[in-house]
């Protein structure tokens, strides 16, 4: 076979993570709900040959950067673009490996592709003109579209809630269940008035729903989620905002002046518009992205948190099958939400206003590590259940799971082996290998295959478990095998105790690569690795014999106090 047809077979893989909005920087919540589980995935996928895309970006236009520059006296492009600066910064500082992070605002394509996708979906009939009740302050002369109103849910009864979702039961809310609604503008009540908007009848796209959720990649609570609001019927959904600031609906139509695309319309749009700018940037023409947004050959894969299951599992899936040339995604993984419980305190929703948060900036001029909380925000990753992030957790699992478990086996076995073998892995005797040698050997191999297993699966708590059950199994063999007598009495089966270990470390060190980067690579880099030359299959096919050795430095220092709160 041709290398140009060995090439064509290349798995192609593209991956987004939710797009924040670009009115405030991210916190251990959203970390741990859409930018940890995705990077895992794609630096898993990068080690294992695929072609992959990381995509991400701000989401710059809607109410919330609205109410966030009023409040700090800004402009909305000037909000977007600090908070943008800052959380680029704050995720490159978390390891999250993004090919491209854009802003919705500042995307040269976004707008355009936007507004094609609205045209596409306009001139195929699936909007509908019609007009529509609206909360509208009377104070501020102002409609008040989702997130300038709040109130009282209609179906659960939870107060404080935005004017398009539920957070506690995920109801989709309106001017009909949104009780004793308010202006956030003014904190006058609202009143309900006729406004002109665009619609897109849900219904119509039900069954497209339906099918895609049966073949689709999710979760299963995901899945019973969805399956759920179908059951219930879907309605019609305004895509289009009585705003200022957003994409101007392009009709040619006097109902639209001054109307923009509904902010929920156009944020998914940008996973593709950002794709196009990432084939610009290398060169490329912006329709090179059709090789994923078009192509079978191509998987597309979503990370997100519970909040926006909705509108990635339902409007987005509509819209795509409405708009028709662009494929639906082969899954939406979902996160739930992270709560927070500091020392003493009780479990509490993270807010920034009550002062349970640990914001990602915060933790890293702190001097936080970034693979410290890496780790243990996949630990207690809340793949099938809302989960706590709690401190002082944090500081245990760091010192009795990375410190000792982990970085006190390399440390030791390295410092050990180059100081009683030389700075080399060494080489063995087959005739002094023992059945508690190949015993190791084959939990390296079971370890690797139910990691890959896991990571397809995108389990990624579960695929960390595996890993550090291993690096307790390798501490156990050394215990039983203890280099540090046998040395005493027979170099060359002490020999074979150290290459056995190391092996295993080697491969701990290539599987943990996805998860804790920056100690992973060191570990790699003991052994003289070229890091961008390891692929995922070394973990456990790598021939060390003989390879450079050197102690890298201490991986985990034990911790003392915990992160800075804000």
């Amino acid at each position: 076979m041709s290398a140009a047809a060995t090439a064509s077979k290349k798995r192609k893989v593209l991956v987004t993570a939710a797009l924040p909005y670009s009115n405030n920087r991210p916190h251990v919540g959203h970390l741990g709900g859409a930018y940890i589980p995705a990077d895992i995935y794609v630096r898993y996928l990068r080690l294992a040959g695929a072609d992959v895309r990381f995509v991400c970006g701000s989401d710059d236009h809607g109410v919330a950067i609205m109410i966030t520059a009023e409040k700090e006296g800004k402009t909305p492009a000037e909000v977007a673009n600090y908070y943008r600066a800052k959380q680029a910064e704050d995720f490159a500082g978390m390891g999250i490996s993004f090919d491209i992070y854009s802003g919705t605002s500042v995307c040269p394509l976004h707008a355009a592709q936007s507004q094609r996708f609205f045209r596409h979906i306009h001139d195929k009939g699936y909007f509908e003109k019609q007009s529509s009740r609206q909360f509208y302050d009377e104070a501020r002369a102002a409609f008040l579209p989702d997130r300038y109103v709040k109130g009282e849910c209609g179906f659960c009864g939870t107060p404080d809630q935005n004017g398009d979702q539920c957070e506690n039961c995920g109801k989709m809310l309106d001017v009909d269940s949104l009780k004793n609604a308010r202006s956030v503008l003014s904190g006058e009540p609202a009143v309900v008035k006729d406004t002109v908007h665009w619609f897109l009848d849900l219904s119509r796209f039900g069954t497209e729903v339906e099918r895609w959720l049966e073949t689709a990649k999710v979760r299963e609570q995901t899945k019973a989620y969805v399956s759920g609001l179908l059951s219930t019927g879907l309605v019609k959904r305004a895509m289009t905002r009585d705003l200022s600031w957003g994409i101007p609906v392009p009709l040619q139509d006097p109902d639209a002046t001054g109307k923009v695309l509904y902010v929920w319309f156009d944020a998914p749009i940008g996973y593709i518009s950002f794709s196009q700018e990432l084939c610009q940037r290398a060169g490329q023409s912006a329709s090179a992205a059709d090789a994923w947004w078009r192509s079978d050959d191509a998987e597309v894969y979503h990370f997100i948190g519970e909040d926006n299951t909705v509108f990635h599992c339902i409007i987005w899936i509509a819209m795509l099958a409405a708009e028709g040339s662009t494929r639906l995604p082969n899954g939406v993984i979902v996160n739930h939400f992270f709560n927070m419980q500091l020392p003493g305190g009780a479990v509490e929703k993270i807010s920034k206003s009550r002062g349970t948060a640990v914001w990602i900036g915060d933790y890293l001029e702190a001097g936080g590590d970034p693979d410290t909380l890496r780790y243990y925000l996949t630990s207690i990753a809340s793949e099938k259940s809302r989960s706590v992030f709690k401190p002082d957790d944090l500081e245990h699992r760091h010192n009795g799971e990375l410190a000792d478990t982990l970085g006190n086996l390399v440390n030791r076995i390295t410092s050990f082996t180059i100081k009683h073998c030389g700075p080399n892995v060494p080489e063995i005797d087959a005739d002094k290998i023992t059945d508690l040698d190949r015993a190791l050997e084959a939990g390296l191999r079971s370890t690797f295959d139910d990691v890959t297993r896991e990571l397809e699966g995108h389990s990624f708590k579960a695929a960390l478990e595996r890993v550090m059950q291993f690096a307790r199994e390798c501490n156990k063999y050394v215990d039983e095998k203890a280099p540090w007598s046998s040395r005493k009495t027979d170099m060359e089966a002490t020999k074979v105790t150290l290459n056995y270990v190391l092996h295993a470390i080697h491969g701990l060190g290539v599987m943990l690569l996805p998860f804790i980067p920056g100690a992973a690579s060191k570990i790699v880099g003991a052994f003289g690795r070229d890091l961008p030359s390891v692929q995922w299959l070394d973990a456990v096919e790598a021939r060390l014999v003989g390879a450079p050795l050197s102690q890298p430095p201490i991986l985990f220092q034990k911790l003392g106090a915990q992160p800075t709160q804000k």
